[in-house]
């Protein structure tokens, strides 16, 4: 009897099948991204999933390569071009993700002549500003913006 397959491989090892290595690929690409947040990741194990299911096919070790190349480049270029397309982003001084004081409110006494308004807010006094189109009346605001160290606030 002999103990060597018809691969070459001895019976008494346990060698790892082509479709192992892919998935096992695929589970690192995407606890990569877990890790560090890039959703791109995601989009090259789509890719290698896409080996993986070739590998299971009996696809050839080439065309695997060319599965994971294709199928998870083409993925990333598709989300690339949603992103830029897509891009909604607030900039920095009316991001809430950026500017903790976005969408806080706050409690308008009243409004000077010239447009601005002086407020007790986070144990300071603050200067705000109406945003444009919002009327100057004694009430409650939201934080909208932020220029320089005044607030833009409208109504609530």
């Amino acid at each position: 009897m002999s103990y060597i397959t018809h691969t070459g491989s001895p019976k008494g090892l346990n060698c790892m099948a082509q479709y192992t290595i892919w998935w096992l690929l695929a589970g690192a690409a995407v606890t990569t991204e877990l890790l560090t947040g890039t959703f791109y990741l995601l989009m090259i194990s789509i890719g290698l999933v896409a080996a993986a299911i070739g590998a299971h096919v009996g696809a050839p070790i080439t065309v695997q390569i060319l599965l994971a190349a294709i199928i998870g480049g083409g993925a990333t270029l598709a989300w690339h071009l949603y992103k830029s397309k897509n891009d909604t982003r607030l900039p920095a001084n009316a991001n809430p993700d950026v500017n903790l004081d976005i969408g806080e409110q706050v409690h308008v006494n009243s409004w000077q002549p010239d447009g601005l308004a002086q407020v007790q807010y986070r144990g300071a006094q603050w200067t705000v500003i109406a945003a444009s189109g919002a009327a100057q009346q004694a009430g409650t605001y939201k934080v909208k913006e932020m220029l320089g160290n005044r607030l833009v606030v409208e109504p609530v």
